[in-house]
């Protein structure tokens, strides 16, 4: 069964991008022994992405017509019009997640799916009880405010399954979402 994993880093207090929209204060961490075959050892299951528009949009800024994820169909859940990068597999898409969740489960063509960036679309994607695991990079910074790590409308209870420690007070956790009576699928 392909699974829908939310693959983020975060600050101590819970933000994925501070108050600004900015990744600066996450961009000093970036390299960290131990990064790379984490998320290599990701990416080698993830067969599909699904994205909101804002990471999109902040992907095309910072990276251009770069597309980091050649290959990978990409699903961007937007209310406006984006324009795409060249050569990249994208499906732009409206409506609400579970619309789309079974033809972005079709295209990981029996991979998982990776849940990129967008608090917002994470929490989506729990309340329908579509994630199936979060996996978290907390790095040791405080923000104090900014884009949450998940904004959803209920709460989920998560079962820690690994942990690790990196240099620098760097925390890897992962979590199989417990779902709740009635949030089962077949894809």
């Amino acid at each position: 069964m392909t699974r829908f994993r939310y693959f983020v880093a975060a600050s101590t207090d819970g933000y994925i991008a501070d108050e600004n929209e900015r990744l600066d204060w996450l961009m000093e961490f970036d390299g960290f022994e131990g990064q790379a075959e984490s998320y290599d050892e990701f990416m080698n299951d993830i067969g599909a992405i699904a994205m909101g528009a804002d990471t999109y949009s902040w992907m095309r800024t910072e990276m251009g017509d770069k597309w980091p994820y050649p290959g990978l169909p990409t699903w961007v859940y937007t209310h406006r019009e984006l324009a795409p990068i060249p050569g990249a597999d994208l499906t732009f898409v409206r409506g609400d997640v579970t619309e789309w969740a079974q033809d972005i489960a079709r295209s990981a063509k029996g991979k998982d799916v990776w849940v990129v960036g967008g608090g917002s679309l994470a929490g989506q994607f729990v309340d329908e009880g579509l994630l199936d695991e979060v996996l978290l990079y907390s790095i040791p910074v405080l923000l104090g405010g900014g884009r949450p790590l998940v904004a959803m409308r209920g709460q989920a209870k998560l079962t820690p399954t690994y942990t690790r420690e990196y240099a620098g007070g760097i925390r890897e956790t992962r979590y199989t979402v417990n779902k709740s009576p009635g949030q089962t699928r077949e894809y």
